[in-house]
């Protein structure tokens, strides 16, 4: 019996991170949809810089080259969807600042759902403007550690004229000016090789420090809007202790 309950849970966490990966590139999918179409039809990546970030970030994920190029005939061909890029921000529990970065087909779908993912777990969603003020719109350029030790991809990352570098074991985050990014990824590259994932984010200036009652509510919240197929990315700043974290992950 132990043995089943055993299979049986393996299963179920293959099931999730299987459904987890096809979000993913569901979701890298749109953004070389909207990429190729922002650009005028254009296909051709080095004269589409959205279109080569996002077939970049495609790769970084290990997105099979077959459904790359389906999404890039697709939108081409017109017949993908029509989405639209929203923004939507709003409070989380304990004042958390959060926004939200969508890619829709219809906009009262989006913000009702939006909405309801808020007001069911302790937030209120708020006006275009509300939080994003206590972010900065910057460039981060992320690297696998096997890219390099720290100094290496420091001293790259300063001759490229980027910011700052973060680097533990999990891998190297590069951060730069919004409109610096793709002068900078392209001299990383040229210095590095490719990149796992090329994006503009919103930084949080400052942290809100948030206790584990409104902290497990939080995470219901980021639950919520992962779960929504509109929703394509998710900032905050919440600031949460590495303990409390390590019991809600338990």
């Amino acid at each position: 019996m132990a043995g089943h309950s055993q299979f049986k849970n393996i299963m179920h966490r293959k099931g999730r991170q299987d459904a987890a990966r096809s979000k993913l590139f569901s979701r890298l999918s749109k953004e070389i949809t909207v990429a190729v179409k922002l650009g005028g039809g254009t296909t051709d990546p080095d004269m589409n810089p959205r279109l080569r970030l996002a077939i970049q970030n495609a790769k970084g994920q290990s997105m099979p080259k077959d459904n790359i190029q389906r999404a890039i005939n697709k939108a081409s061909g017109g017949d993908g969807d029509d989405y639209k890029e929203m923004r939507y921000e709003g409070y989380g529990p304990g004042g958390v600042a959060v926004i939200v970065e969508a890619l829709t087909d219809n906009l009262n779908r989006s913000a009702s759902n939006i909405r309801a993912c808020f007001s069911k777990n302790g937030g209120a969603l708020g006006e275009t403007g509300s939080v994003s003020f206590m972010f900065d719109r910057v460039g981060e350029i992320v690297y696998k550690p096997e890219a390099g030790d720290a100094d290496a991809i420091m001293e790259a990352a300063i001759e490229a004229g980027a910011e700052d570098v973060e680097s533990d074991e999990d891998g190297h985050t590069i951060t730069c000016a919004f409109e610096d990014i793709g002068t900078v990824s392209k001299a990383l590259e040229e210095a590095l090789g490719e990149a796992e994932s090329i994006n503009t984010v919103w930084k949080p200036q400052n942290r809100t420090p948030v206790d584990e009652d409104r902290a497990s509510t939080l995470m219901k919240l980021f639950d919520a809007l992962d779960n929504d197929d509109d929703v394509q990315n998710v900032y905050s700043n919440e600031d949460i202790a590495e303990d409390v974290m390590e019991r809600l992950s338990a």
